[in-house]
């Protein structure tokens, strides 16, 4: 375990429940999730069952969609288990697995190492996602289409054949984009290159979804249309993001987080007052973030904001503890990190700066605004920094 895994708790989706860890992978749902099980149970207990097994209750039409709907999202969780396992084979770290309002997407701690490593991790998804179909498909032919039973296996073999195919249209964000970037990364090795065209690729998909979902929706009257529209939109923005990374790893190319971190930044205890923090921490040098430590070892975090909300004639009576932030609400760096990295991390966290640890102990503090500035001063390219974290398997 290194120094940000002991630090840091959560992922970097930050999923609104954590319910524990599958092959020691952590494993959340985001609040959006529940949308989309919702939405799944309301239309195969409303319209899909019904017009298949119209001989079967509304009780049996709403069991069936709730247990087609776990089924289904337990096989966009194995999809995403299947890339997480491989990472973790190739040497990579995971933050973990959230389960949200597009499906599931594992997080990864840092760049894929080479091309072949991003060829496996991506392929290792789609592969699962066929073994379940099949999986599906097979148990459902030995039951007997009369039973309620055949038909919640038969729909979750055929959403998860869609997945498959959808998953491996060659377009970033997707599985398909990520195996084309590999091999055009392998052929030429130029990531940023690779990148963009696989990048483009996913823009033009995004945008063919937009207008297609928009003719659907006018035309036909059809709110299928509407939900393609979202979905676009979502692949757009996020194959500018992974070119924007792209840009910005090439310009941040051999720095470290070590080589722009404020080193020995002002600290403070947990067990000073407010009024003893603002006189000999804040009154010493002002600063937007203060690192709580007891015996070196990180505890919280101390954003002054926070305290600049406290009534003066409270201070003497409040305690750093009682307004500090565990370590977890904003990201824990070490100083070989890449500082590439450190940019994807910072730019999708809600607090835009982290900690840097060396030995479990504070060493300094790095902001997105440092980083961006380097980016502006390089003569590469002046990217703006992605606020979605580019190192995410997507479903």
């Amino acid at each position: 375990m290194n120094e940000r895994e002991r630090a840091k708790s959560g992922g970097l989706l930050d999923p609104t429940v954590s319910v524990g860890r599958i092959a020691g992978v952590r494993i959340g749902f985001n609040w959006s999730w529940a949308i989309v099980f919702a939405l799944i149970v309301w239309s195969l207990a409303a319209s899909y069952f019904p017009s298949r097994y119209p001989f079967l209750t509304d009780g049996a039409y709403i069991v069936m969609a709730v247990y087609a709907a776990i089924l289904f999202f337990g096989s966009l969780l194995l999809h995403e288990l299947g890339h997480a396992i491989q990472a973790r084979r190739e040497g990579m770290q995971i933050d973990g697995i959230t389960l949200w309002l597009f499906g599931g997407v594992a997080r990864f701690k840092a760049m894929f190492p080479n091309a072949g490593a991003e060829f496996r991790i991506a392929l290792a998804g789609p592969l699962v996602t066929l073994v379940l179909s099949a999986t599906f498909a097979a148990v459902a032919a030995l039951v007997p289409t009369s039973l309620a039973l055949h038909g919640v296996l038969a729909w979750v073999a055929y959403v998860n054949l869609l997945l498959l195919v959808f998953n491996l249209i060659p377009a970033l964000p997707l599985d398909g984009g990520r195996v084309l970037r590999s091999l055009l990364w392998r052929a030429k090795g130029n990531f940023g290159w690779a990148t963009a065209i696989a990048a483009n690729i996913g823009r033009g998909f995004g945008y063919l979804l937009i207008g297609g979902g928009v003719l659907l929706f006018v035309f036909v009257g059809a709110f299928t249309g509407v939900w393609f529209a979202v979905v676009g939109l979502f692949l757009v923005n996020a194959a500018e993001t992974e070119r924007r990374y792209a840009v910005a790893r090439a310009a941040l190319e051999g720095l470290r987080v070590g080589d722009l971190m404020v080193r020995n930044p002002v600290t403070t205890h947990p067990d000073q007052t407010i009024a003893a923090f603002m006189d000999e921490s804040a009154g010493a040098s002002r600063h937007a973030l203060y690192p709580v430590v007891r015996d070196g070892e990180l505890i919280g975090v101390l954003p002054f904001g926070r305290v600049a909300h406290i009534p003066r004639d409270e201070w003497p009576h409040r305690g750093v503890s009682e307004c500090m932030l565990p370590p977890d609400e904003l990201p824990v760096l070490s100083e070989d990190d890449a500082l590439a990295d450190a940019l994807a991390e910072l730019g999708e966290a809600d607090r835009l700066r982290g900690v840097v640890l060396r030995n479990g102990r504070v060493a300094g503090l790095v902001s997105l605004t440092d980083i961006e500035r380097v980016l502006a001063e390089r003569p590469t390219s002046r990217p703006a920094a992605p606020r979605q974290d580019p190192r995410a398997q997507a479903s």
